[in-house]
């Protein structure tokens, strides 16, 4: 069952420009693995952008924002095998998240001005 949905869309300017004037964003919201993988990547920026992008859509699927407790940088978006992004939750963040039950679908698009993503979450039902 569907419990919520969520989208956001993202200047990648915008992302860029917090990322490199703003000592320590990077960090507070992005984990160290996105961080690897953004900073692999030729264009980062809009990798960057679109992760943050699905981050926000997450709080939106949920429909509370960042709870309290939680942590943007826990809220991880990573890549399987074949490349589809998957959320994976750490720390304070999995303790609060991950007995809610919920499977999260997550998809990503960008280009070099934009980046947007839309989650879904499902109840896991019994």
């Amino acid at each position: 069952m569907i419990v919520g949905i969520g989208t956001d869309i993202i200047e990648v300017e915008r992302v860029a420009a917090s990322i490199e004037k703003q000592n320590g964003f990077r960090e507070l919201v992005f984990s160290a693995d996105e961080i690897a993988y953004c900073e692999s990547k030729t264009h980062k920026y809009e990798h960057y952008a679109a992760r943050l992008a699905a981050k926000e859509a997450l709080g939106k699927a949920l429909g509370t924002g960042w709870m309290e407790g939680t942590n943007i940088n826990e809220a991880e978006i990573l890549n399987d095998e074949k490349g589809k992004p998957f959320l994976h939750f750490t720390g304070a963040t999995a303790a609060i998240i991950l007995p809610m039950n919920f499977i999260f679908h997550v998809s990503m698009s960008h280009i070099k001005s934009m980046a947007t993503a839309i989650v879904v979450v499902e109840k896991i039902t019994k």
